[in-house]
């Protein structure tokens, strides 16, 4: 396996950890009625790499689920992200 894509391998793995817990804030935050994270920034978290841990997060916290742009946007990043890992590899 090659440094760059094991560099990719752990930057993907930190934005994973970082959008699950956004998630989990911005799901807490929603019950206590404070200030939230924008959308904009939690389907940012999942482009850049964090697509699994946003996808745990919503199923997780149940958080998001009825947004059509997070409940079909978030696992086709995923998956692309997915696929882009697996076509490295080949």
């Amino acid at each position: 396996m090659s440094e760059n894509l094991k560099m990719i391998l752990i930057f993907m793995a930190v934005m994973s950890v970082v959008g699950f817990f956004a998630m989990g804030i911005d799901k807490m935050k929603a019950k206590r009625d404070m200030w939230r994270t924008p959308e904009k920034v939690l389907l940012g978290l999942a482009f850049f790499g964090g697509g699994a841990g946003v996808w745990l997060g919503m199923q997780v916290f149940r958080h998001k689920t009825k947004h059509w742009y997070f409940k079909y946007g978030v696992p086709v990043i995923t998956l692309l992200e997915l696929f882009g890992i697996c076509y490295w590899l080949s």
